[in-house]
């Protein structure tokens, strides 16, 4: 029942996120790495199970589950992702913050400090 919106979300994520991600502007892309991080976690999220299921703890004298039981590895992944997503913004934030303070813009074609506007072009053939 809850797995079609969810499907929705996941696939409205991974389109933001591509079309954030193909930008020009450094900042677009953090954004979009960031949804794609998200729609990752709300799709892991969704593998496993949305229902709500009884914890995964086994009675006394049983070696399996009495009844099926929620699965805590999605939520463990999810929350190990989470952590790591966020740092890897923090890095990238300030890894952007500085190519704008160094070079005065976030536009990903202005950056091309290594081919300069005035150079000639190469050789198209021989």
């Amino acid at each position: 029942m809850m797995e079609f919106p969810f499907a929705l979300l996941v696939g409205l994520f991974f389109a933001a996120a591509v079309y954030l991600m193909l930008s020009k502007f450094l900042v677009r892309v953090l954004l979009g790495v960031v949804l794609l991080g998200n729609g990752v976690n709300l799709l892991i999220f969704t593998n496993g199970r949305i229902l709500r299921e009884v914890p995964p703890i086994i009675p006394d004298g049983h070696d399996v589950p009495a009844a099926l039981t929620a699965n805590p590895l999605p939520q463990a992944l999810i929350l190990t992702a989470i952590v790591i997503s966020f740092s890897f913004f923090a890095f990238l934030l300030v890894l952007v913050y500085r190519a704008y303070q160094d070079l005065g813009t976030d536009n990903g074609n202005e950056m091309r400090a290594a081919e300069p506007e005035n150079d000639p072009l190469p050789p198209t053939g021989y």
